[in-house]
């Protein structure tokens, strides 16, 4: 498991290796738990509140951010 550094104020991003399919971040907080793709910024699984999805959302829809899930997510989950 990988701690992305992201500054939220509630909770922590994750990327797992050897995870599945379509690339996402885990998001972990006291009111959050989600897998949310990396792409669409959709919860694919799991729930969380309104304000720490927006939050996570705002941040990873950041292009200097976005490309530190997507690398992470390619270190992490290469496949040969």
């Amino acid at each position: 498991m990988a701690s992305v550094d992201a500054p939220l104020s509630n909770c922590k991003v994750y990327v797992y290796p050897g995870d599945h399919n379509p690339p996402h971040f885990h998001l972990k907080g006291p009111d959050s738990r989600a897998s949310i793709d990396i792409v669409s910024l959709e919860i694919i699984a799991g729930r969380a509140s309104k304000r720490d999805l927006a939050e996570a959302r705002e941040w990873a829809a950041k292009p200097e951010n976005l490309a530190v899930l997507v690398s992470e997510w390619r270190r992490l989950n290469e496949r040969e």
